[in-house]
């Protein structure tokens, strides 16, 4: 059982660890308890948080207003909710290749 991420309803919400700044966006693979992402925005005047919903919500092929920012506005820790997504959370690691 993976403690990134788990279900709540229709939503997935997903524990990540974000590293903004990145030459290119994309997934690092596991950070301890949380799915490490890479991202191409610097972190600068929420560019980066904007830049993590747009690819969150690619990855689980749903539209931007159904991802939300739940925890970590200011921190690399952060928790985002995912609601009405039939794309498994597992498959993203298959991305990184782990």
């Amino acid at each position: 059982m993976a403690v990134w991420y788990r279900r709540s309803g229709d939503d997935i919400i997903l524990t990540l660890h974000v590293q903004p700044g990145a030459k290119r966006s994309g997934i690092a693979g596991l950070h301890g308890e949380a799915l490490k992402l890479r991202l191409a925005a610097p972190p600068i005047e929420g560019r980066a948080n904007e830049a993590l919903l747009k690819f969150i919500a690619e990855q689980f092929g749903v539209p931007l207003r159904q991802v939300e920012l739940r925890q970590g506005g200011q921190s690399r820790h952060k928790v985002v909710a995912v609601s009405g997504s039939a794309i498994d959370p597992e498959s993203l690691l298959e991305l990184s290749g782990q």
